[in-house]
């Protein structure tokens, strides 16, 4: 069964929702990209607040709450212009994340950070990460294949939260 066939199952899937269609999202991630550490985030623009929904390490990167976003290029880059970040090295994470030795220690010294929006709203981003030089122009491209799974995740979580109404 192909990744994107058991992603759809997943999030038409009534039980455990929106967890199950996030670790079908972690899945297909891995299979199109590549991942080591795979997190979800939404981002609220009017409070400038993260939060992270999904973590395939939540004992390292746990799903807590909310945190301002560290205002750094990386934010104009992914929030503001909608573009993907790529970063190959672990001096380019370290000029845009506090934890890169955090992250250098779990094995991970490259990220690709895919910003997902509808109707021109950022809904969230999906992060991956992986050894040095991992995200060739290839898995950048292919990352573009995220972006709808990507949106069907962010809006069940937004579903979910809001309840059934």
């Amino acid at each position: 069964m192909s990744e994107m066939r058991r992603f759809s199952m997943e999030l038409a899937a009534a039980g455990n929702q929106p967890e199950s269609a996030f670790r079908a999202m972690a899945h297909l991630t891995d299979a199109l990209v590549g991942v080591r550490l795979f997190t979800l985030m939404t981002f609220d623009p009017q409070t400038r607040e993260a939060s992270r929904i999904f973590s395939n390490m939540p004992d390292v990167y746990p799903v807590l709450g909310t945190k301002p976003v560290n205002e750094t290029h990386w934010t104009g880059h992914v929030l503001d212009r909608h573009e993907t970040f790529v970063a190959n090295t672990i001096e380019g994470i370290a000029e845009v994340f506090f934890d890169h030795e955090l992250i250098r220690s779990l094995g991970c010294e490259s990220v690709i950070n895919v910003p997902v929006v509808v109707a021109g709203k950022i809904l969230g981003t999906i992060n991956c990460l992986h050894e040095a030089g991992h995200y060739t122009p290839e898995r950048v491209a292919a990352s573009e294949d995220l972006k709808v799974p990507g949106a069907a995740c962010f809006m069940l979580n937004a579903k979910d939260h809001q309840g059934d109404q």
